[in-house]
Order: C-alpha cells, then sequence, then structure tokens
C-alpha cells in the first residue's frame, strides 16, 4: 500500500519525507489556501520535495467538464507527468474523466462518499479514487466499510489492474490500519496520523531502557559505532 501525506505544508512535508516511508503528496484547495501562496509556487515547491517519482496530487476547480480538462493539461505542464488531476466524481467529472482518459491525462477521482461514486470513477480511468473516511463518518455511515466495499468493487469489476483507492480524511491512525489489511492501493493522511502509527508510550520506554542498559555497560555516550 501507498503512504501520502495530505498536506502543502512544506516544511512539514520534508519532515515527513525524513524520517517515513512516503510515497507522494496529495493536496486540494482548502489545504492549498492554508498556505497564503500562489497555489503554483507551492506546488512547485513540493515537486521539488519530493523528487520527480514522487506522486503528486492536484485538484482542479472548475464547475463545468470543459475547464476541468483545461486545468488538467496546465497542471501536468506545470507539475510533470508523475501529477495526477484529481476530478470530482460528479457528473460534469465523469465527463471531464472520460476525456482525459483518451488524451493520456492521469487522474483520480476525488470527493467520493460513495461506493457507486467510486465505481464510476474506475469505469471512466481513474487511477485512483479517494473515499472521505472521517467525513462518511461523520454523516452516519461507517467511512472504513464504504472504503471497502468501493475496493471490492473495482476489483469485483476487473478493473483492479489500473485503478485503487487513495482513502482520505482520517481521525486516527487505526483507520489507516484497517484499510492496509484489507489491501487498498494507497491512503493519503496529515502528519499527525502518520506520526500517530508508531507514537505510542511503550515504544519508547523500550528503547529508552535499551539505550541506558547498554551505556551503563560501555559507557555514557557509547554506542556500537564508537565502543
Amino acid at each position: 500500500m501507498k503512504l501520502c501525506i495530505d498536506i502543502a505544508d512544506v516544511e512539514q512535508i520534508r519532515r515527513i519525507y525524513e524520517y517515513f516511508p512516503v510515497d507522494g503528496v496529495s493536496t486540494n484547495p482548502s489545504i492549498l489556501a492554508k498556505t497564503g501562496r500562489g497555489p503554483y509556487e507551492v506546488l512547485k515547491e513540493i515537486r521539488s520535495i519530493i523528487g520527480a517519482e514522487g506522486e503528486l496530487f492536484v485538484q482542479a476547480t472548475a464547475r463545468n467538464a470543459e475547464g476541468m480538462v483545461e486545468e488538467a493539461w496546465r497542471i501536468a505542464a506545470e507539475l510533470g507527468d508523475r501529477t495526477l488531476v484529481k476530478i470530482p466524481c460528479v457528473p460534469e467529472g465523469f465527463k471531464a474523466m472520460k476525456q482525459l482518459q483518451g488524451e493520456g491525462i492521469r487522474f483520480i477521482g476525488t470527493a467520493v462518499y460513495t461506493a457507486m461514486q467510486g465505481w464510476l470513477a474506475a469505469k471512466c480511468g481513474a487511477e485512483y479514487v479517494a473515499p472521505y473516511v472521517n467525513r462518511i463518518d461523520n454523516m452516519g455511515f461507517d467511512g472504513v466499510q464504504v472504503a471497502k466495499d468501493i475496493h471490492d468493487a473495482i476489483v469485483g469489476s476487473g478493473y483492479g489492474s489500473f485503478s485503487g483507492l487513495l482513502a482520505a480524511s482520517f481521525k486516527n491512525s487505526q483507520q489507516v490500519l484497517e484499510l492496509a489489511k484489507y489491501g487498498v492501493k494507497a491512503v493519503t493522511a496529515p502528519p499527525d496520523i502518520i506520526e500517530g502509527l508508531v507514537k505510542n508510550a511503550a515504544i519508547d520506554a523500550a528503547v529508552d531502557q535499551f539505550c541506558a542498559d547498554f551505556q551503563g555497560l560501555a559507557g555514557e555516550g557509547r554506542t556500537m559505532a564508537n565502543i
């Protein structure tokens, strides 16, 4: 399963990339707006951090298919062929997806709240579909189960060879773990959720004890590199 960061703060992206095995960065207009900077300025800096091979997800904001397609071409031209354009899973979005599929532009179906949205996006050629797990929970449904249903529909329809989930909107790392165990294609989460995957007092205590015992044996400041 691929792991992506769902944020546009370049300093946090640098920090997470330094420590964790991350595969890319997802953005949306709302988190870009939080930076207070020009969208392409921020996105090009993110691209420089994640390199040419990292996947970068950027959302089109037009309300009609023609505008979405125009944005998609500009986004791909500015940010490289490892950039996927996020297209909302609404009728105009599906129309845009059908055109983009024939033009070779990579895209992802976003704003997904139902299994049928995800299935339709995959049928339109989306490499990923992005169910909003926690937002679905907040509507009174089971976000993790909806994500699993989308995964099953994609695989069961024979689209799993090219399409899969980029599950998003998590409230805790347990949700990420559940989808990892289920075998979804990818998840994207903010830094606190990613760090929460290994944030545990018992882990810290075990490492502290090992270090203290070794220094008691070999001397303060000693490691296996300098004894």
